[in-house]
């Protein structure tokens, strides 16, 4: 099935479109999790993947009956060198075993060869002798800023592995402002032509939704220039930053969606991953499933 087409079928059945991030940092953990440094200032490798890859388990445990889509933050897991790595990769089948769609949010971007080792090392299915039956993630988050000798290695890869792409157009931290916002000689933003030229690259691969395999990371903060990044990029799925915890909100994110509530997926961390931290008398994993619930709850509120 193609992944839009996949992806929206997930969303349907699992009633929200929302999506939790994974994004362990060992100093924010659950006390109980957190290994001993023993004097030390720096922790034991094994221990701190061990801690990550036991908290990664329940925190999917927590919240696979309320989300449909979970992102991977790769670098979480880099930090720690090839046994980060390889936790990731297992982290990653399990939850598509799970019924998850899965994002790997790595923001990769090269050229040539260099791309297309990155999609198959971060999108598709391993077919290495050796390396057994893992599933890659269903979608990769890519930086297509550098054109479409960027993008097409990646697309390459996807569309025979019915995978799907995210390419980041207008994002949510404020450094991107100045370059995303640089007037063009026609008068347009920066990112209206970056918009215009995911939109084009994307007509390659569309499901019988409607909808690109090939999809647009807009970020929640940037509330004034949403509806008109949905207006040029009509086939794109959003993948949208910056709920909650870094402060975009529920009416913020709605003109992400078609009039039919289609189109994004809303994606919060912290405020679900570590909501153990505001809800200190729950048992952590509950406090998870309940940061769950209400991310659930918002999305669900502004698309009625």
């Amino acid at each position: 099935m193609h992944f839009a087409d996949r992806l929206l079928d997930t969303i349907t059945r699992k009633g929200s479109p929302v999506c939790v991030g994974i994004d362990p940092v060992l100093e924010k953990l659950p006390r109980e999790l957190q290994p001993s440094t023993n004097g030390s200032d720096e922790v034991n490798i094994n221990e701190a993947v061990a801690a990550i890859t036991s908290w990664t388990r329940d925190v999917l445990d927590a919240v696979v009956d309320h989300v449909p889509v979970v992102k991977f933050q790769s670098a979480c897991f880099e930090r720690y060198l090839w046994h980060g790595v390889e936790a990731l990769h297992r982290l990653i089948h399990l939850a598509h075993e799970m019924g998850l769609v899965v994002i790997c949010d790595a923001k990769r971007g090269d050229i040539g060869i260099s791309s297309s080792h990155y999609a198959a090392g971060n999108l598709a299915d391993s077919q290495l002798q050796g390396a057994g039956t893992l599933k890659g993630a269903d979608a990769l988050t890519v930086n297509g800023y550098m054109g479409h000798d960027c993008l097409q290695p990646f697309i390459d890869v996807a569309i025979p592995q019915k995978k799907g792409l995210f390419s980041l157009v207008r994002t949510s931290n404020p450094g991107g402002d100045r370059i995303q916002t640089l007037k063009l000689a026609d008068g347009r933003q920066m990112v209206d032509e970056m918009a215009t030229f995911i939109a084009e690259l994307g007509e390659q691969s569309v499901g019988d939704c409607g909808y690109s395999l090939l999809g647009a990371v807009v970020g929640a903060t940037k509330v004034e220039d949403i509806a008109r990044m949905r207006e040029l990029m009509p086939q794109q799925i959003f993948l949208v930053p910056g709920y909650g915890a870094q402060g975009g909100g529920a009416e913020d994110v709605k003109a992400s969606f078609k009039e039919d509530g289609t189109g994004a997926i809303i994606t919060a961390s912290r405020s679900v991953i570590y909501a153990h931290t505001r809800l200190p008398d729950m048992d952590w994993k509950d406090a998870v499933a309940q940061g769950a619930r209400e991310l659930n709850t918002e999305i669900r509120e502004i698309l009625a």
